[in-house]
């Protein structure tokens, strides 16, 4: 089953995922942060809209939803534990769950700790991540309704996942991400890398590159909490793996 995925912004720094399975004549929206962005994308690659994957409640991830359903009668598969939240939702869906589109199969998991109700689709056949706020490249999104270790249990259950997966997070933070993950990891080689490439990027105004298990594993500090470099950037050398992310969580918080 050959699929296409196109990578484009919405609002400020939203990205916004279509992924078109051309055999089954199928078009899905990973989120919705804006309805007439979506759209035109639909519009200038002659697809049309037949299912939206919704990761979690939070307004930025949904308020398109109405008026692409409107338009397109798509049907929109949201997480069970989000109720009435996520608007005009046909199905609902919780973590252990596996649902098929267009013959490709999506495993949902669940993971919360940024939103409660947070899931994220992992499509094996396609090497593809669609993780919402949990996994940013160099980042991960901010802890906002569950203790810190929840987010990392999430954190950790999506990098388990094979690690050539793409990883397709909801925001484009990679410059100020790698500005902290050079910060909280200086002698690190591939983040200096990660670095120059998303300056590089933010100066000629591309869309940073979609990134992979791996490379997040190699640069990410949320991923690598468990590395005694980081435990010393945050003075807490020995401590656990949901100690020193929770203090890199806090850094970042008020990192500038």
């Amino acid at each position: 089953m050959s699929a296409e995925i196109r990578v484009f912004r919405c609002l400020d720094d939203n990205f916004g995922y279509l992924v078109h399975l051309p055999d089954a004549g199928v078009t899905i929206a990973v989120d919705a942060p804006d309805a007439g962005t979506i759209q035109s994308e639909l519009d200038r690659a002659g697809w049309t809209l037949t299912h939206i994957l919704v990761t979690h409640r939070h307004a930025d991830h949904i308020q398109g939803i109405p008026a692409l359903k409107a338009a397109s009668g798509a049907e929109v598969i949201a997480a069970r534990q989000a109720g009435e939240a996520v608007p005009d939702a046909d199905r609902r869906v919780s973590g252990g769950e596996r649902i098929e589109i267009g013959g490709i199969a999506f495993d949902v998991y669940d993971t919360p700790g940024h939103c409660a109700d947070h899931i994220s689709f992992h499509a094996p056949a396609i090497a593809a991540l669609f993780c919402g706020d949990v996994i940013f490249r160099l980042g991960c999104g901010r802890v906002m309704e569950s203790p810190p270790e929840t987010m990392f249990a999430s954190i950790r259950t999506l990098a388990a996942l094979p690690g050539g997966t793409r990883v397709y997070g909801g925001h484009d933070y990679a410059l100020s991400n790698a500005r902290f993950a050079a910060a909280a990891e200086p002698g690190n080689p591939k983040v200096a890398a990660a670095l120059a490439q998303a300056e590089a990027d933010k100066a000629a105004g591309r869309l940073t590159a979609i990134t992979t298990l791996d490379e997040e594993k190699a640069t990410n500090p949320f991923l690598r909490a468990g590395e005694p470099a980081l435990a010393r950037a945050v003075n807490l050398e020995g401590a656990s793996p949901e100690a020193v992310f929770t203090a890199l969580r806090e850094w970042k918080n008020g990192f500038r």
